[in-house]
């Protein structure tokens, strides 16, 4: 999608955790391996936004994964309202005139079948321990992924909550 604002953009993007390993796109743009996401368009909140972003990138529904709770604060409420709470918000750069305000979120995938989207990234791939620490990424990228290996396997998910 193409940016909304000139200067600054709120996307979301997700740490997908299945069998001890994290999924990673390799992002054309940046030429990075990255966790799934992109823009939150005008007429979509951050989850509305991430299930569509994660259905594009890898083809996973919002019915394969289940979204980890933040540790401060529970996921979002039945009756709807509140917004779910993410892992992290990150703001960073994307060139010399543009920013992203990233909304990290961490899911326990119910599978491991996913695609790589050609017209999305060059490629998807799950990552273990071992390849998160030599793959080609940012060192923040790096130190989510493998603290979300830890969340999910300790953490409640929404439907623990509900």
């Amino acid at each position: 999608m193409a940016h909304i604002h000139e200067k600054i953009d709120f996307t979301t993007s997700c740490f997908l955790v299945h069998d001890g390993r994290v999924l990673f796109v390799h992002h054309k743009k940046h030429g990075k391996w990255l966790q799934p996401g992109g823009h939150i368009e005008l007429a979509e909140d951050p989850l509305e936004a991430l299930s569509r972003e994660i259905e594009e990138e890898v083809g996973l529904s919002g019915d394969q994964y289940e979204l980890v709770a933040n540790s401060d604060s529970p996921l979002s409420n039945k009756q709807g309202g509140d917004l779910t709470v993410p892992q992290w918000i990150n703001r960073h750069r994307t060139s010399d005139t543009h920013e992203h305000v990233d909304l990290v979120y961490v899911a326990h995938a119910r599978t491991d079948a996913v695609r790589s989207m050609p017209e999305e990234n060059d490629g998807v791939m799950w990552c273990d321990k071992d390849t998160i620490a030599k793959l080609d990424t940012t060192d923040d990228v790096r130190a989510k992924a493998l603290i979300a290996l830890e969340l999910v396997s300790r953490a409640p998910t929404l439907n623990d909550q509900l």
